[in-house]
């Protein structure tokens, strides 16, 4: 079948994630839609990914306002298509006052221009004169990206047996913890993220501490789960 098919069915799984993540309360749940380097694909396939994307902002906005999802875009939004731009700021709009779940949709999106772009920012506050070389920090940085105000990553997902990050969340990731399955995007279920959610309940997160002073993740409650047969465990609260 065409790649294109591919990317269509992958609908559904995005569907799932986004319900499955609202209804385990997650604060943020982050998409890699389209990368800055897809646009290097070939140009039929490339036409076909921005029409589909104006399909969905229409067809899945309603499921983004019933479960309460803010929605936002992660990206250089100008380099997107003029018939995509309305309807990205009627899905934004739309879910400004949403309270939910963060859905950051990354379109047209590039760990290392996310970088560039917040390093020219800063670089033009020192050339102004507003800032000072040697005030420039992590923080600083972190507030210059397309991220900024929202938590970094507890939790990666890379499906397909792919094993690299491919340009994601580049300065985010930097403790992120990771999750490699041989699932396919398009055939990702609410059951694969539950796996990967458990799984990432297990592991102790030293953030550059000791074992000794590493902390799991805390529960979100008394949420229990059973995913694929295996024994009953709680969800942490997560962002991914």
């Amino acid at each position: 079948m065409p790649r294109f098919q591919g990317h269509r069915y992958a609908v559904n799984s995005v569907r799932a994630c986004v319900e499955a993540a609202a209804e385990l309360e997650l604060p943020v749940l982050t998409l890699y839609a389209f990368s800055t380097e897809n646009w290097q694909r070939p140009k039929k396939e490339v036409s076909a990914l921005m029409n589909l994307f104006f399909e969905f902002l229409k067809k899945e906005l309603d499921t983004m306002l019933k479960n309460n999802v803010r929605f936002k875009l992660i990206g250089n939004r100008d380099g997107l298509p003029d018939f995509l731009q309305e309807r990205l700021n009627n899905a934004l709009d739309s879910t400004s006052e949403n309270t939910g779940l963060l859905l950051n949709l990354a379109l047209n999106y590039g760990g290392r221009d996310d970088i560039v772009r917040a390093v020219r920012m800063l670089a033009e506050s020192v050339k102004a004169g507003d800032l000072l070389p040697d005030n420039i920090d992590e923080s600083l940085i972190s507030t210059k990206t397309y991220t900024a105000g929202v938590p970094d990553p507890d939790l990666i997902i890379r499906t397909s047996g792919e094993l690299r990050l491919s340009n994601f969340l580049i300065w985010q990731a930097a403790y992120a913890e990771y999750f490699f399955t041989d699932v396919l995007w398009p055939d990702f279920t609410k059951e694969n993220l539950y796996e990967a959610l458990v799984e990432y309940q297990h592991r102790k997160r030293r953030m550059g501490r000791t074992t000794v002073s590493g902390t799991y993740s805390k529960s979100l409650g008394d949420l229990r789960l059973s995913v694929s047969g295996k024994k009953e465990s709680s969800i942490s609260e997560t962002s991914a």
